[in-house]
């Protein structure tokens, strides 16, 4: 072994830095392997693909290297929340343990930051002044803000307690890359987002989330200049995540609030320029008005489609005509003043940037000349209540990967608990852009035949059958007396969740749904309760982490198959079928397994959680395929009889039976 290997091996051994310094380590053989493995790859500036199941430990494996290493590293993870738990808890505890002075940073995206610019602006806005934006508690937060603006070092809003992140005051008090003024800012010097960004710079080892990630590599700078390309090896955890994000940041977009903001912010800069008013009243609140009329013209239509489908309709072709002349005319309006301040240098390029988004979205092909979306990106659109978002995203973003991955000429690690398909890396290797990469696949190390059981209802319909939700409830009922509550069910669709929701009220267990509070609220009240019962759709599969007692069941519905309305994947299925492959099974299958291996991943946390994994689709044991989801699962004893469920419960002890969380 290297040196680096068996420095990394000794650390997380028995008597090693990890186990003498932090509370409740324990050595665990599959996070020496894989310790040892990405080693391997930092030291040849190799690329490793690896599966670290749940209890591996994989954040320590690949932290031990890179911090012994001496590279400048990037660890990139999946969403906001695990990046602040990996930078302020796991990265202190195996740093303080080796004794390495390393100098880490932490770098989220712009958005995370309060703009001093902007909060300025907002200051002035008649919206807060009056008390009219969503009433007194937004003002009274508002004002918040602006006092914990004057004293924050860092000018995160995750230090914010009760900012959520869907607040409309987020985006009046951050700034994006098309309203940054840059270097013209007067605030430039005190910038929050340069600051970061020059820590992260200083740094030797940076945690980004894949957001941020991307967009570095996609080179949207945001006029910051680029901090990754002098990265020596890269971290990117929950890999799976990666494919999906990757296809939004080599496209691009264009929505509604954007366009909103746009018309306000031109407003805003009236104030400081004399007589500008006059030109830019007009136009910006004709800008406002054609966007609300496009998304009124556009109530016909499905909430997905394509944008053929969208450009069918008479009135809607209409309304996307008269934005396009409003962005125009708010472009015109805006040049006799847009030298007057950088402000309205900023709103002229938005204006301008976003009749370039919509020209080329709204370009139509020529069918029968075989220039198919399927050749390249699918245009699409969503709406939302009030919105919508319009979107090119191309259909294979290997090559874009390939290409600044071999142009970093840095080591990869691409890891993650759920990235094989029956023991194969083929499909998440395809999608990354990955040729011949080393692989390692570690299950999980729990006791499955101790801790778990999988319980297949038997006698279940059709999934499509109009009956298939009743007899899912039914069939659910005696687990959930068997545990006392304590689960997780998952559905496919929100239609199926507000039924059973109906269903199961009434029942001696709390009962969380989605959508009736935010997700970390209704999570912390689930796990409070210690008997509670939460209902929740895809978003649920990934990122909840309940240890204990007070999660015992997951229940999934069906197999999760990608929805038939999302247009990008109908067009990269077509894309599969016309390049000579098999829709299902190379695309729909090995997704929806990892989908279900997300799902799973839910029930056991640590080494002494117990729980029952309920897969009610009868697909599962009636379709040949079931046989690929079933075995790209952990070795959980599998079992169709009720009684068997009743019996594993029955064998608890009674502090994991009690109504409060252990």
């Amino acid at each position: 072994m290297s040196a680096l290997t068996d420095r990394s091996h000794a650390a997380l051994a028995q008597g090693g830095a990890l186990a003498e310094t932090i509370d409740g380590f324990a050595p665990r053989p599959a996070q020496q392997r894989l310790a040892e493995a990405v080693a391997q790859a930092f030291e040849q500036g190799d690329v490793l693909l690896a599966e670290a199941g749940t209890g591996t430990g994989k954040t320590y494996a690949y932290l031990v290297p890179a911090l012994l290493s001496g590279l400048k590293t990037i660890v990139s993870t999946g969403t906001r929340a695990l990046q602040d738990q990996l930078y302020h808890r796991d990265l202190p505890r195996v740093r303080d343990a080796l004794g390495v002075g390393l100098k880490s940073a932490l770098l989220k995206g712009r958005a995370n930051y309060v703009c001093r610019y902007r909060l300025e602006q907002a200051k002035g806005d008649p919206q807060l002044s009056r008390g009219t934006l969503s009433g007194y508690d937004q003002v009274a937060l508002f004002q918040r803000i602006v006092a914990w603006a004057g004293r924050t070092r860092m000018g995160d809003l995750a230090e914010l307690d009760g900012l959520p992140d869907d607040s409309p005051l987020v985006p009046l008090v951050t700034s994006t890359a098309e309203n940054c003024l840059g270097s013209e800012c007067p605030f430039w010097a005190d910038c929050f987002v340069v600051q970061a960004r020059q820590r992260a710079q200083a740094a030797d080892l940076v945690v980004v989330n894949h957001h941020l990630l991307l967009a570095d590599l996609a080179l949207k700078q945001e006029g910051f200049g680029e901090i990754l390309p002098g990265a020596q090896a890269f971290v990117v955890d929950e890999a799976h995540q990666l494919p999906e994000l990757a296809a939004q940041f080599f496209g691009e977009g264009l929505g509604a609030r954007p366009l909103v903001e746009l018309a306000r912010d031109a407003l805003r800069e009236c104030k400081d320029v004399p007589g500008s008013l006059a030109l830019v009243q007009g136009p910006a609140q004709q800008l406002e008005h054609a966007g609300r009329a496009l998304r009124a013209a556009m109530d016909v239509l499905p909430t997905r489609g394509t944008q053929q489908r969208a450009l069918e309709e008479a009135p809607v072709r209409a309304a996307f005509e008269a934005l396009a002349a409003a962005l125009a005319q708010l472009g015109e309006a805006l040049g006799p003043v847009r030298e007057a301040s950088p402000g309205f240098d900023a709103c002229q390029a938005r204006a301008q940037d976003s009749a370039a988004r919509l020209a080329r979205w709204l370009v139509e092909r020529d069918l029968d000349s075989g220039l198919d979306a399927v050749d390249d990106d699918v245009r699409w659109y969503e709406l939302t209540p009030r919105g919508f978002r319009l979107q090119r995203t191309p259909l294979d973003v290997s090559g874009p990967l390939r290409a600044h991955r071999e142009r970093s000429h840095a080591a990869w690690v691409f890891t993650s608990a759920t990235l094989a398909v029956a023991g194969r890396f083929d499909h998440v290797a395809t999608r990354l852009g990955l040729e011949a990469p080393t692989t390692l696949l570690e299950p999980s190390p729990f006791d499955w035949n101790a801790q778990a059981l999988c319980y297949l209802p038997p006698r279940l319909p059709e999934p499509m059958s109009r009956d298939y939700n009743a007899a899912l409830v039914e069939a659910l009922l005696p687990v959930l007396r068997a545990s006392a509550g304590r689960a997780f069910v998952l559905f496919a669709s929100h239609r199926a969740l507000r039924e059973a929701a109906q269903a199961l009220r009434g029942q001696p267990w709390p009962l969380f749904v989605q959508g009736e509070a935010p997700r970390a609220q209704l999570l912390q009240r689930f796990r409070d309760s210690g008997n509670g019962v939460l209902l929740g759709a895809a978003s649920f599969r990934e990122g909840v982490d309940v240890a204990g007692a007070a999660l015992s069941v997951v229940v999934i519905d069906k197999l999760p198959f990608a929805a038939p309305d999302d247009p990008v994947f109908e067009a990269r299925l077509q894309a599969v079928r016309r390049g000579g492959g098999n829709p299902f099974r190379d695309e729909q299958l090995p997704q929806a397994v990892i989908a279900l291996k997300q799902g799973v991943g839910r029930l056991i946390r640590t080494e002494s959680d117990r729980g029952v994994l309920v897969l009610c689709d009868p697909r599962l044991a009636g379709k040949s395929y079931g046989r690929v989801f079933l075995d790209s699962l952990p070795p959980l004893p599998r079992t169709r009889d009720v009684g068997d469920v009743e019996a594993f419960f029955a064998a608890e002890s009674p502090a994991m039976t009690g109504t409060g969380p252990r």
